[in-house]
């Protein structure tokens, strides 16, 4: 419970008058997270006695991991791909997602639950509400920024440039409104604090990187070696995979009624997803609470494919190598290497197995005259 009791030493300095930034802190270091972290963790902090009754902070998170499945088990009703049988490996067989979510009490979960509720709406058609408790995730943790790609995308693809002007709009808005009191005392401390990028991660709790010299870890030629691997992945999945229309990717920043083709129909989930398991591929690194990025979205990852019978058990056992690997405290070289293994054979079988079908032949009409009827003749 070392991060409960950082939480609530930075959001006392909160609710104790403090509005720099800069000023809020921890035992584990300064507060790195944005606004919407201070506001949900302060109304914990007064919810359980200042910090105090962590019994009750449990509950409070055991009822929310109750409601993170909830939602996501609605996701998978809409696109109905996983096999109904998985969602018992979602729900019992991960000791370390119960452990983030009852145990460790992490900002984690807070911001997927959230996350994983905009994405409902978004496939309501309510796109605002959708962008707004994105943002609102974003606050909490900018893990969620992982998945801002295949929105954009998706906005691009459904409203045109000048369209989702307004949607961006609203997320910018609500990130301005939630760090107003930090903006008004000191904006260049809560920007660089709360939005740091570039903050270095210790080796000793990285669970992808650990086959890796700890200098090769730090550098900077590897954080942007990274980056470019990240870029790359995204540059190609919404060229091949999320683009299907015979125009132009450029053609997303018409308006939809002044495109030539209309493109087939996407899926927002798989578009979300993966650009998020993109992210997480090419991540500085993971540490153990990080698990929850991606952890509800392997099922529908693994089985949004077309897949043979013969198919299921190997990726049941993907799935078991991957939560044995962040199951290894500490991470080893074999297990660094092993998630890497898993995470790469993710993404070949979403790759190949969503490549776009070749183009029906159609044949061609005989150029023949057709011959004349006895009548005729």
């Amino acid at each position: 419970l070392i991060d409960w009791k950082a939480y609530m030493a930075e959001v006392e300095g909160f609710a104790n008058g403090t509005r720099d930034y800069t000023q809020l802190r921890g035992d584990t270091g300064p507060l790195v997270y944005p606004a919407g972290f201070v506001y949900v963790f302060l109304g914990l902090y007064y919810a359980t006695g200042r910090g105090a009754d962590v019994r009750l902070a449990q509950y409070i998170f055991a009822g929310l991991y109750l409601l993170n499945l909830l939602l996501v088990f609605r996701i998978y009703c809409r696109t109905n791909k996983v096999p109904p049988y998985v969602f018992f490996f979602m729900c019992c067989a991960s000791y370390r997602i119960h452990s983030i979510f009852v145990l460790r009490l992490f900002n984690d979960p807070v911001a997927m639950a959230i996350l994983f509720l905009a994405v409902n709406l978004f496939l309501e058609e309510r796109w605002s509400w959708g962008c707004l408790l994105f943002s609102l995730a974003v606050s909490v943790k900018m893990n969620i920024l992982l998945f801002a790609p295949g929105l954009l995308f998706l906005l691009l693809k459904r409203f045109g440039l000048l369209g989702c002007i307004p949607k961006l709009c609203i997320c910018a808005l609500l990130q301005v409104v939630l760090g107003l009191p930090f903006l008004l005392v000191n904006p260049v401390g809560y920007l660089s604090r709360s939005f740091d990028l570039g903050r270095q991660f210790q080796f000793k709790w990285t669970v992808n990187w650990r086959f890796l010299p700890e200098e090769v870890f730090q550098s900077r030629a590897f954080h942007v070696l990274l980056l470019l691997a990240h870029l790359a992945g995204l540059g190609l999945f919404a060229l091949h995979r999320w683009h299907r229309s015979s125009e132009s990717i450029l053609s997303l920043l018409k308006d939809p009624a002044d495109r030539k083709h209309p493109s087939p129909p996407l899926s927002i989930v798989f578009v979300l997803f993966s650009s998020n398991f993109l992210g997480v591929c090419c991540s500085r690194s993971l540490h153990y609470q990080f698990y929850v990025w991606y952890f509800h979205t392997l099922p529908y990852l693994l089985w949004c494919t077309p897949t043979a019978k013969l198919a299921h058990m190997p990726k049941v056992l993907l799935l078991g190598v991957i939560e044995l690997c962040w199951n290894t405290y500490p991470s080893t070289v074999c297990s660094s290497l092993s998630l890497h293994i898993c995470h790469g054979l993710v993404l070949l079988q979403l790759w190949y197995g969503t490549a776009p079908l070749p183009a029906p032949h159609v044949p061609q009409p005989s150029k023949k005259p057709a011959p004349l009827s006895k009548k005729a003749q």
